[in-house]
């Protein structure tokens, strides 16, 4: 099945596509207070809502990046209707490939819940102080360990024990390379309830709708496969958390990871 056929049916019923509220979203969009016009990036934007927010808080100019075609359409559709002439640009690329007319020239860089893009939580952030301008803003947001993760539940989610750390070390690894951490959004279990449910939901619709698609079991299965993993062990395992940096005028110095 299709990697991006597959996010796009399970996240249809999503407005954000990560485990963070709207309302912790309009707080975030809120505490940036950006001058009019700035410059902003986010990479893996999905349906574009934290783009569009900007926009309306801010009026910036920016550029929104997604490799899903079926999240930049979705992006572009939401742009047009609630910002129409935003200065916003949506691409289809690897988040990897973006490059500014000039390095750190953006005040807002930001990728939130797709550090794989550049190898971990370390590379995004080495990659987003690259764009952003002295005193400018670093948004990641990433997944953390709330215990020590079950052998169990590495093996049924795919995934190794040191694919994601600790809050406190996702905190440190920005601070490590001059950033200042200023602000974290810490999800709730209701809120990763939401995100997964909604997953659920989505998947449970498209089923009755194209019982005919020729990928449904292959949907189906892998689903109902990630909801026993999350609600048996992740649940109480994995946290997430958005963290909010600014760059100081020595940020990108260090590289420790």
């Amino acid at each position: 099945m299709d990697i991006w056929k597959f996010y796009d049916i399970t996240h249809r019923e999503h407005v954000v596509c990560n485990p963070t509220s709207q309302r912790a979203l309009a707080r975030l969009v809120e505490l940036l207070r950006l001058p009019r016009g700035s410059r902003v990036v986010d990479i893996a934007c999905g349906k574009g809502e934290f783009l569009i927010r900007l926009a309306e808080a801010y009026d910036v100019r920016g550029t929104g990046i997604d490799i899903s075609p079926h999240f930049v359409s979705a992006a572009e559709a939401r742009l047009e209707a609630r910002v129409p002439g935003a200065k916003i640009t949506l691409t289809r690329m690897d988040g990897a490939d973006f490059r500014p007319d000039r390095p750190h020239s953006l005040s807002l860089a930001s990728c939130i819940g797709a550090s794989w893009i550049f190898g971990g939580h370390a590379g995004t952030l080495d990659a987003l102080v690259n764009l952003a301008e002295p005193g400018g803003w670093v948004i990641a947001g990433e997944p953390f360990w709330l215990r020590e993760p079950p052998e169990e539940y590495l093996q049924a989610a795919g995934l190794a024990k040191d694919a994601f750390g600790s809050h406190a070390s996702n905190a440190e690894a920005g601070e490590r390379r001059g950033l200042d951490l200023v602000y974290t959004i810490a999800s709730s279990k209701d809120d990763w309830d939401n995100y997964e449910g909604l997953q659920w939901y989505a998947t449970a619709e498209h089923a009755r709708a194209h019982p005919d698609d020729p990928d449904l079991p292959e949907l189906v299965e892998r689903v109902a496969r990630n909801k026993a993993a999350y609600l048996r062990w992740g649940r109480d395992t994995v946290g997430w958390a958005i963290y909010v940096f600014r760059r100081g005028a020595g940020a990108g110095a260090g590289r420790a990871v």
